[in-house]
Formats: C-alpha cells, sequence, structure tokens
C-alpha cells in the first residue's frame, strides 16, 4: 500500500477520475468500494473530491456502494445517527451522510447512491449477513467492479459472499443487537468468519489468471476485480480446499483457531 507522506501533491479531481476509468471502471458501473484515505490522500476537496471521482468515473447511471455498518454490536442501529464503524474509514462516513445516498437500516449497513440504491440495500437484515439476497450479491447480479483503494483483498467482504456459497464448515459465535418493542435485544448467531489474513491469496490467484488490474489512484496503490471473476475463483479454490482462508490450527490468530474449534465441535 502506498501512503501519502507530508508535502505530496495534491491530485486534482479530473486526475483521479483518469486514474480510475484507466483501472477499467466504466459508466454505469455498479462498485463495491473499499478505500484507505490515509493512501489515496491528499487529493482535492478531500473525502468528497474522491467520493465524486467515483461519480464521475461510473456517470449518472452507476452505483458506487461502500460498507457502511456500525462498530458497536451492543447497541441498536439507526441508519440515520449511528456512525459508520471507524475500520472503514473516513470516506465511508462521508458517503453515508451524502443527500443522494441511501443506507441499509440494520447494522449490516451498505450505503449506495441513487437512483439504483434500493435496488442495492433494500433487504432486511440477514444473519448471518453475507447471504445471497444481500447487498454484496446483488451487486454481484449486477456485474459489478470492487475497486480497493490502497487496501487489500482482507478487506474485501465479498469473500465472505463466497465462502457462504461454498458452504464453508467453519462458524464463530458473534452477537449483534436489536430493537423489539422499543427494547434492545441481543442476538446470537454464527458466522462463517476468520482473520481474514489469507484472504489476500486472492492476488495470486487472479494475477495468475489475469483477473485483475492494478494501478494508482491519487497516491494509493489501487486493485480492480469484477465481482463475477473474484466469486468464481474463490468458490473454485474453496471446493479444492474448504480452509483456504483459514491459518493452521495452531497459529496465533485467534479468529482462525475459533473457526477450526467449531469445525471439531
Amino acid at each position: 500500500m502506498a501512503r501519502a507522506v507530508q508535502g505530496s501533491r495534491e491530485t486534482p479531481i479530473a486526475e483521479i477520475v483518469a486514474e480510475l476509468e484507466a483501472l477499467g471502471i466504466e459508466a454505469g458501473d455498479a462498485l463495491l468500494v473499499r478505500t484507505a484515505s490515509r493512501a489515496v490522500y491528499p487529493v482535492e476537496r478531500g473525502p468528497g473530491g474522491l467520493i465524486d471521482s467515483l461519480g464521475c468515473a461510473t456517470g449518472p447511471g452507476g452505483t458506487p456502494v461502500m460498507p457502511s455498518w456500525t462498530e458497536d454490536n451492543d447497541r441498536p442501529f439507526d441508519p440515520v445517527t449511528t456512525p459508520a464503524s471507524r475500520t472503514l474509514g473516513i470516506v465511508a462516513e462521508t458517503f453515508r451522510q451524502l443527500s443522494n445516498v441511501e443506507r441499509s437500516d440494520h447494522l449490516f449497513a451498505f450505503a449506495a447512491r441513487r437512483p439504483k440504491a434500493a435496488q442495492i440495500i433494500s433487504d432486511p437484515c440477514a444473519i448471518p449477513p453475507h447471504q445471497h439476497r444481500g447487498p454484496v450479491a446483488k451487486e454481484l447480479d449486477s456485474d459489478g467492479g470492487i475497486p480497493l483503494l490502497g487496501v487489500d483483498h482482507d478487506s474485501n467482504t465479498s469473500l465472505h459472499l463466497a465462502e457462504s456459497l461454498a458452504h464453508v464448515p467453519y462458524r464463530r459465535a458473534q452477537h449483534t443487537a436489536v430493537l423489539r418493542n422499543g427494547e434492545a435485544m441481543r442476538i446470537d448467531y454464527l458466522e462463517n468468519d476468520h482473520c481474514c489474513q489469507l484472504s489476500k491469496r486472492v492476488n495470486e490467484w487472479r494475477d495468475r489468471c489475469a483477473l485483475q488490474s492494478r494501478g494508482t489512484v491519487g497516491h494509493a496503490l489501487t486493485k480492480l476485480v469484477r465481482s463475477r471473476d473474484l466469486i468464481d475463483i474463490a468458490l473454485a479454490e474453496l471446493d479444492c480446499n474448504p480452509f483456504v482462508f483459514l491459518h493452521s490450527k495452531d497459529s496465533e490468530w485467534e479468529e482462525c483457531v475459533d473457526a477450526w474449534q467449531s469445525v471439531s465441535a
């Protein structure tokens, strides 16, 4: 990941648009965007400038989509006031507050730009969250793309959809809070989850098949993959080894150890 340093040139919006188009983003695209602003910056007009650049690259018929879930699983979610998780970054938080953006009304939220936002985010809360009818799957059905601006595939939530479609045998205990009759209620559930570090293996698979483009957007190394290509190649690998995204059973990665324990439980 490239990281902007103090004194770096501010990248104009027009230049960012050109870089996104050179990466392979086209007018009309649905994009599931993940970004690390500290890697992309400085850019003209900050988070708003980067969001406008994505809008210019996809045009009026395009649909930028960003994760917008909460980081507090113990507090009921309000789509208007609950901030996006800090792990998603300032761009995602800025995006969900825009007047032409709609956000899911449940805590596994995504935000999407109108006019196609409702097609992406309209379904009710699904538990576990990464299922065939959720926003990630709908972006897949739109033959969309996944730009990773300054981040890698360990931030690529679409891989959890692949695990769900592959019916991987591991689960980790999770919980969330919802409102029932005005009262907060805890819901416990099991999710296909792990530390995500080995998701970076996707780079090897996609480069081998020439299914991933690379470039620079602002100051960040950026990758673009098509959702359908990503899911197809991940499913093929998971079919050969359903544990391909897990570290070994005796690793120091607590999330993976928990996932392994669920298999033998």
